[in-house]
């Protein structure tokens, strides 16, 4: 079961449910709150680096905030991916990032690799896709 975004601010597929894991539960409210800062303090906190969804959150947090740290946040998307290659979340955020690198290619493919991961299309998938189309749009 995954965690449908009803927030353009959600940053994994983990159920919303309360038996979610309290740093998960902390980190999406102040990702929710637009605290990246405060996001990843929380997740450094729990530590909890075997998780792909604890890799795919820090990832989010450090892309998302002022000044962003794009290597790191690189890093962590790639944690998640090799510990759940077909973690939505991740492949969405990490093609966001590629299209900050100007790295169509790259996004193309976390995009090929969604289409794969979503059983009739997703919201990952129609994100990512949009935001292609509009990094096109601009060259």
């Amino acid at each position: 079961m995954f965690f449908v975004a009803t927030s353009a601010m959600s940053a994994d597929t983990t159920p919303a449910r309360s038996s979610a894991p309290n740093w998960q539960s902390q980190t999406r409210q102040q990702i929710d709150a637009r605290n990246f800062d405060q996001a990843i303090n929380v997740l450094l906190q729990a530590d909890e680096k075997q998780s792909a969804d604890w890799h795919n959150l820090m990832g989010y947090s450090l892309r998302k905030k002022s000044p962003p740290n794009l290597i790191e946040a690189e890093k962590h998307y790639q944690s998640a991916l090799a510990k759940e290659p077909k973690h939505r979340g991740a492949l969405e955020y990490y093609g966001e990032l590629l299209l900050l690198k100007n790295d169509l290619p790259g996004a193309e493919t976390m995009l090929s690799r969604l289409d794969n991961a979503c059983s009739f299309g997703c919201e990952e998938y129609r994100d990512l896709k949009k935001s292609i189309l509009e990094f096109k749009s601009r060259k």
